[in-house]
């Protein structure tokens, strides 16, 4: 867990980030299908909770991009941690609650998924807003909706707004024609963000779907 100061005077997206964090801060979501179906058929012919597929799917594309884990620390100092780890929900059923669990990040698909089944295991009956406790500071938020196939998503966060780290959030899977298709939402923060990193997050993430044998393991 590695946090990388940024020298903001030799950093190309200077002026961006005066505008958008001084001048006019402003977030801005972005809501588009993925099409998991052979997704969906591979982890579901190897009795692997699509779940953490996603998750994993989504904490890739994080970590190839530093634009996605750039950041304010504790200090107020601007940069990057070189990588960072999902902090996800969880539906309590039997009262309609929610929980947040972490898991720590691998880039091997199989540790990774273990270390979420181990988590969910331990954690998954806890009550109350966090049930994994002492999440470190390198962590983003996913949560799922999956009760809905939404068509956009937007969050309303009434603070300073200088949370400049992404926000997933993924609806409910149907399969539309021949295609499993599932909404997924990002927030990003314009300071550190355009449209064509939102554009190139769903265009990568849908090729590492389409390409799920390449992870997936084959036991």
């Amino acid at each position: 867990m590695i946090f990388k100061p940024l020298n903001v005077d030799d950093w190309s997206r200077q002026p961006y980030f005066e505008h958008y964090f001084h001048n006019v801060r402003c977030t801005f979501s972005m809501t588009a299908n993925l099409d998991i179906s052979g997704l969906h058929a591979e982890v579901k012919n190897k009795s692997i909770k699509l779940y953490p597929a996603l998750i994993y799917m989504i904490t890739t594309m994080v970590n190839r991009h530093r634009e996605f884990r750039i950041c304010l620390n504790a200090e107020g100092q601007l940069g990057y941690w070189e990588s960072l780890s999902p902090s996800f929900t969880i539906f309590h059923d039997d009262d309609k609650t929610f929980s947040t669990i972490w898991t720590a990040w691998s880039k091997d698909f199989g540790e990774f998924y273990q270390g979420y089944l181990d988590d969910v295991e331990k954690f998954g009956s806890r009550k109350g807003l966090i049930a994994k406790p002492n999440e470190p500071p390198a962590t983003f938020p996913i949560s799922s909706i999956p009760w809905v196939h939404f068509t956009g998503f937007n969050l309303n966060i009434y603070t300073d707004g200088s949370y400049l780290q992404p926000i997933f959030t993924m609806g409910k899977y149907d399969k539309q024609g021949e295609k499993m298709l599932l909404p997924l939402s990002v927030q990003l923060h314009h300071a550190v963000c355009d449209g064509y990193h939102a554009g190139m997050l769903f265009k990568e993430m849908q090729l590492m779907a389409d390409n799920c044998r390449n992870w997936v393991p084959n036991d």
